[in-house]
């Protein structure tokens, strides 16, 4: 099967109903941004940690076998996209997911790649 049309056609209508419905540029690059913090297999092992629970850095650092100074990293940036949110208690900053979207992202991924499709 080939990736292109045999034969070049525009379907008008399909074409004003997607372009109405469009989003825009800030929203696109917005989007490509999350998807691409997604992209590091340390900040999904993060996020999924934090739809579990609310952790601080050291939880997730001992979680992950990584460093408390790499850990803090991935989480500036997840904070930066509003991915994660933090709260202070005395002296340990603790760490959750910034809103039910992010879960439902992460949840409705994780669907997808741990699907099995069956053939026929």
């Amino acid at each position: 099967m080939s990736d292109t049309c045999e034969e070049r056609c525009i379907h008008p209508e399909k074409v004003k109903k997607v372009r109405e419905a469009s989003i825009s540029e800030d929203a696109a690059g917005r989007l490509a941004e999350t998807f691409k913090a997604l992209g590091d297999t340390t900040r999904a092992r993060i996020l999924y940690s934090l739809s579990l629970d609310e952790l601080c850095v050291c939880d997730i650092s001992a979680l992950l076998g990584a460093s408390e100074s790499l850990v803090s990293h991935q989480l500036r940036v997840l904070r930066n996209l509003r991915l994660v949110r933090s709260r202070k208690e005395g002296k340990i900053v603790y760490y959750s997911l910034d809103d039910d979207h992010v879960g439902k992202l992460l949840k409705q991924g994780l669907e997808h790649v741990t699907e099995v499709k069956t053939l026929g």
